[in-house]
């Protein structure tokens, strides 16, 4: 049995570019079984619109949500671009655990893209097709759900986390996640930054980029995380208490 104390502490979740809080659904459910406070808002283009928003204005409501859950303490869980952001405010935010799912890393992908346009039309130019290329460890359902949800991005935030930035890391238990077939964030890529992070790291076998989030293992995914929090909340209330 789960412990009360565990209820206490709220997941903020942040998506990746091109979704929104939806992506977090399942993963929510999974959370919300454990008596865990979820938040998984949007993130929200800048007044001046996608094509004027920065990877500056992600960070900043990124911070706003977590301030909104201080009180009893947060753990932060981001996925793609999410990941990136979540690392970039853990310190700042005072995040006892960070789950990152597939992150952008900070030193900048591998092969960097040729510059974005000032607005990536994912939602604009979206197909089902498409989709289900990208979600290939996805039944019909989850397809079409994503399909009808994908927004358009900035291409300027894309740009920046693409190319790389510096980050304090977390001084919090850190759980990195790779996908094994993620052909936007090599899994080669997530394996290094656990590394450079001292984190726990797992390869989910046969996982697309999304698949974590959206794909046939989601739930089973989802529940090893909730797994891992809580057990990274028992051991923090151990140290706390001195006991052996």
């Amino acid at each position: 049995m789960r412990d009360e104390g565990a209820s206490e502490r709220a997941v903020v979740c942040v998506h990746g570019a091109g979704g929104g809080g939806w992506e977090w659904g399942i993963w929510a459910r999974a959370f919300a079984v454990c008596g865990r406070p979820v938040l998984a808002p949007d993130l929200m283009p800048a007044g001046g619109g996608l094509a004027a928003t920065r990877l500056a204005d992600y960070r900043a409501q990124v911070v706003a949500w977590c301030g909104a859950y201080s009180a009893n303490g947060i753990d932060l869980v981001g996925a793609s671009l999410g990941g990136l952001l979540a690392l970039m405010v853990a310190r700042e935010v005072r995040a006892h655990a960070v789950v990152l799912v597939n992150p952008m890393p900070p030193a900048g992908l591998p092969s960097p893209a040729p510059r974005s346009p000032a607005v990536i039309r994912w939602r604009s130019d979206a197909s089902l097709h498409a989709t289900r290329r990208a979600l290939p460890d996805a039944d019909e359902a989850a397809c079409m759900y994503a399909f009808r949800r994908w927004r358009d991005e900035s291409g300027a935030v894309l740009d920046e986390a693409r190319a790389g930035l510096v980050v304090d890391p977390p001084d919090c238990p850190v759980l990195v996640i790779a996908s094994e077939r993620d052909l936007d964030v090599p899994p080669e890529a997530s394996r290094a930054l656990a590394a450079m992070l001292g984190a726990d790291f797992e390869c989910i076998v046969g996982a697309s980029h999304v698949g974590p989030l959206l794909g046939h293992d989601a739930a089973r995914t989802a529940s090893r995380v909730a797994d891992w929090l809580h057990a990274r909340r028992v051991n923090a209330k151990r140290d706390e208490s001195g006991v052996q």
